[in-house]
């Protein structure tokens, strides 16, 4: 999958009353990072800072951890994620595959064709 390739013209959308709508491929980057960290067991984005600080900090570094495949009006999505010690990952990966694939098809109008999970750590800290 190649990092946010640039999907302007994929995500195009024609109104012939009203015009286009382009969405940025870092908008759905985004969006899926935000639907899954809303998951409980999701500690946060691998490489990325906490879901405390992105208030903080803003939502733009939140999709480092977000590979997209765009192709066609239907895209592949990559999550890096660590989890939150003491959850069934099998359990909490397939709940984030659920709420992101329905979300950015929900908020997009693309097809998801699938989410994979990286798990690329499990913190360990009582803070939760």
């Amino acid at each position: 999958m190649a990092e946010r390739e640039s999907c302007a013209a994929q995500t195009g959308y024609e109104n012939e009353k009203a015009g286009s709508v382009k969405i940025a491929d870092d908008v759905i980057a985004c969006i899926a990072a935000l639907a899954a960290t809303e998951i409980e067991g999701v500690y946060s984005m691998a490489g990325n800072v906490t879901n405390e600080l992105i208030a903080k900090l803003g939502v733009k570094n939140l999709s480092k951890g977000v590979k997209l495949d765009l192709h066609d009006g239907e895209v592949s999505i990559l999550l890096s994620l660590n989890m939150t010690y003491g959850y069934s990952i099998p359990e909490v990966s397939a709940k984030v595959q659920e709420r992101v694939k329905n979300t950015v098809e929900n908020m997009t109008g693309l097809h998801v064709v699938d989410v994979a999970i990286n798990v690329a750590g499990v913190n360990t800290t009582e803070n939760r």
